[in-house]
C-alpha cells in the first residue's frame, strides 16, 4: 500500500512538472514566436532542469505538437457535436452552427494558430501531426455525411470521404486566412456562404 502511495506521488509530481513545462512553453512561444523561442527560455520559465525537461519532451517541436493537440481537440469537439438531422432544414442549421463555431474559435485562437503555421513548414514532425489532425476531422465529417445519406437526406452517389475532405479544406483555408487577417468578409458571412454551398450541393 505504501509503495503504491509513493508511486502515485511520483506520478502526480511528474504530471505537474509536465504541465508546468507546457504552460511555460506556451508563454515563451507567444512572446518570442516559434522560431526565436528556445528550450533554455522554456526551462528557465518553468524553473526546471534540462534533464527534467528532456524526460518529458524531446525538443521544441515536441512542445508545440502537444500544444497543437490541446488546441485542436477544442476544434474537434465542434466536429463531434451530435449530428442527427431529420430534414434538410435541420442539417442546414446544424452545419451552419458548426461552421460558425469553427471560424469563431479560429479567431479566438489566432495567436496559437499562428505559431502552428510557423512550425508546420519548418518541422516535419509538426507537419505530420497537422496531417494526422486533418485526417481525424475528415473521417469524422464523413461519418455525418454517411448518416445523412442513410436517412435519405444527402445525395447517395457522392463519396463521403471526398466530400468531407473538400469541406474541411475549405475551413482550413479560411482558418489560415483568419490567422493572417486576410479574410475579406465577416465570419458570419463566410460561415453562411460555406454552409449554403455545402448543403446546396450535398443535400436533396
Amino acid at each position: 500500500m505504501e509503495q503504491n502511495s509513493v508511486t502515485d506521488g511520483r506520478h502526480l509530481r511528474a504530471q505537474q512538472t509536465r504541465q508546468k513545462l507546457l504552460e511555460a512553453a506556451r508563454e515563451v512561444f507567444l512572446e518570442e514566436g516559434f522560431h526565436k523561442a528556445t528550450i533554455s527560455q522554456i526551462i528557465k520559465r518553468a524553473k526546471t532542469g534540462y534533464g527534467t525537461a528532456y524526460v518529458h519532451f524531446t525538443g521544441k517541436d515536441d512542445f508545440l505538437i502537444v500544444l497543437m493537440e490541446d488546441v485542436m481537440a477544442a476544434f474537434y469537439s465542434i466536429a463531434e457535436l451530435p449530428f442527427h438531422p431529420q430534414s434538410r432544414g435541420d442539417a442546414e442549421r446544424l452545419i451552419l452552427h458548426q461552421t460558425t463555431s469553427f471560424l469563431n474559435m479560429a479567431e479566438s485562437e489566432r495567436d496559437m494558430l499562428k505559431l502552428f503555421s510557423e512550425a508546420i513548414g519548418a518541422f516535419p514532425t509538426v507537419q505530420k501531426k497537422w496531417e494526422d489532425i486533418r485526417e481525424q476531422f475528415v473521417l469524422r465529417i464523413a461519418q455525418d455525411i454517411k448518416y445523412s445519406q442513410e436517412q435519405g437526406l444527402a445525395r447517395k452517389e457522392v463519396n463521403p470521404e471526398l466530400v468531407a475532405r473538400g469541406w474541411f479544406y475549405s475551413h482550413e483555408m479560411y482558418l489560415w486566412d483568419i490567422v493572417k487577417c486576410q479574410h475579406k468578409a465577416s465570419l458570419d458571412e463566410i460561415a453562411k456562404t460555406l454552409a449554403s454551398i455545402y448543403t446546396g450541393g450535398l443535400y436533396e
